[in-house]
């Protein structure tokens, strides 16, 4: 090994704006300095293998922090030199890389049932996730690797999705967004509010494959949705959505009315309840201070409520002697007026003075009623007995009489004629 090619110091001379630059040396030996910048990374690399990788710093190179190369390479430590490749990774985010499909992506709209054709475009950032993996299957012994060669440069100096990457990203976002779509049953007429999260899948369909390759897009983001305005389908889509939207609304409108109908009555039914209630509680309170001022009007004419009651019944019992003039009818009279037995003698006295001898015969006829109904007079002595008695209790003649028939022996009312149980004839 020609030591007059050996550097003692490894750094990264290349330019801006690519993921992988390799050093153009290629031979070192132990204590040779390695500068690593923020946001890179260096490995070594030979015979077609990731070797040990080193991150930001400045690294002296032992066979401590070379584990790798020390345990393939034995010339590492029998003459202090080695061949091996080294790499410089960026591991800078690369922000706004455009897509968009080349193509109208076919798909089933699942609420109207016809098939449109829409395209979707968006920005990307995109960054090295695994350096080793970068450098196997991507770079091989290329000096360097660009951004680029990954995502493109359009017109107009701007990153744009081109180069090794176009076909996986396009076709991920073919197969899997009207898929998406589909399963989700989202309409294409209100796909803008599911941005967000269709950006989320595809990011996550697309990572799989471009993990692989030891990069990651760390954000996907869809921002538009290219709708087919010209397509009589696509026409017929929106002229469905409009009439399903004007029926849904109108019959929103009707519930709300029926609603309001229903609470409208039930506050009809509360405000009539409330009046009923009002409307007794000033019935009870007119009721109230007419019977108060009636009151005050009888104290201030010097005469009470049954004073009252006396002259009306004395009155009433005057117009109608048929049914006053006797003790039923006074009866009758107090009852209807509500009057207590504490207040009959008053009531008849002043019966008395408006209808002379009435009242006196009628309480004569009741006594005497009264009696017959609960007393037995005794045909030989006149002795009054209780209406129970069978037996005179001061001549012990006998009180209640009772025939026999003579053909069955059965009991026979004074005045039979014929038996109830036989109808044997009586007297025969």
């Amino acid at each position: 090994m020609n030591k007059k090619n050996i550097i003692s110091v490894i750094k990264y001379e290349g330019p801006n704006d690519v993921f992988v630059w390799k050093h153009s040396i290629e031979d070192f030996n132990l204590g040779t300095q390695l500068i690593v910048h923020e946001s890179q990374e260096a490995i070594f690399f030979r015979d077609g293998e990731a070797l040990d990788l080193f991150g930001a710093g400045r690294h002296t190179l032992t066979t401590q922090n070379i584990p790798i190369i020390g345990s393939k390479y034995k010339e590492v430590a029998n003459d202090n030199a080695f061949h091996c490749e080294v790499y410089f990774i960026n591991q800078t985010t690369q922000m706004g890389v455009k897509w968009g499909t080349d193509s109208k992506i076919r798909m089933f709209d699942p609420i109207s049932g016809l098939h449109v054709s829409i395209g979707a475009s968006g920005t990307f950032n995109i960054r090295v996730d695994n350096s080793r993996k970068l450098i196997v299957k991507l770079v091989g012994t290329e000096k360097e690797f660009l951004q680029k060669d990954i995502i493109g440069i359009d017109s107009s100096h701007q990153y744009s999705l081109g180069g090794k990457f176009k076909s996986l990203v396009i076709t991920k976002v073919k197969t899997h967004l009207a898929k998406i779509i589909k399963e989700r049953n989202i309409n294409i007429l209100e796909v803008d509010e599911h941005l967000e999260d269709l950006s989320k899948t595809l990011r996550n369909e697309i990572n799989v494959t471009m993990k692989e390759y030891g990069l990651t897009l760390p954000e996907f983001y869809v921002q538009n949705i290219i709708t087919p305005d010209d397509d009589p389908n696509f026409r017929k889509l929106k002229e469905q959505h409009a009439e399903r939207y004007l029926r849904v609304k109108q019959e929103e409108i009707l519930k709300e009315e029926a609603l309001a109908a229903q609470q409208r009555k039930i506050i009809e039914s509360q405000t009539l309840a409330q009046q009923k209630i009002i409307a007794s509680q000033a019935d009870a309170e007119a009721h109230i201070l007419k019977s108060t001022a009636e009151a005050r009007e009888m104290q201030l004419k010097g005469y009470t409520y049954q004073q009252e009651t006396q002259r009306i019944v004395a009155s009433k019992a005057a117009d109608n002697p048929s049914s006053g003039g006797t003790a039923s009818g006074i009866g009758k009279e107090l009852v209807g007026l509500g009057v207590g037995l504490g207040v009959v003698g008053q009531v008849v006295g002043a019966v008395k003075e408006e209808t002379g001898a009435i009242i006196p015969k009628a309480v004569e006829a009741g006594k005497s009623v009264a009696t017959d109904n609960n007393q037995r007079i005794c045909p030989s002595c006149n002795y009054a007995n209780s209406i129970t008695d069978r037996f005179c209790q001061n001549c012990g003649e006998q009180l209640i009489k009772v025939n026999k028939c003579s053909e069955c022996g059965a009991d026979l009312n004074a005045n039979a004629k014929f038996c109830s149980n036989c109808g044997k004839k009586v007297g025969e």
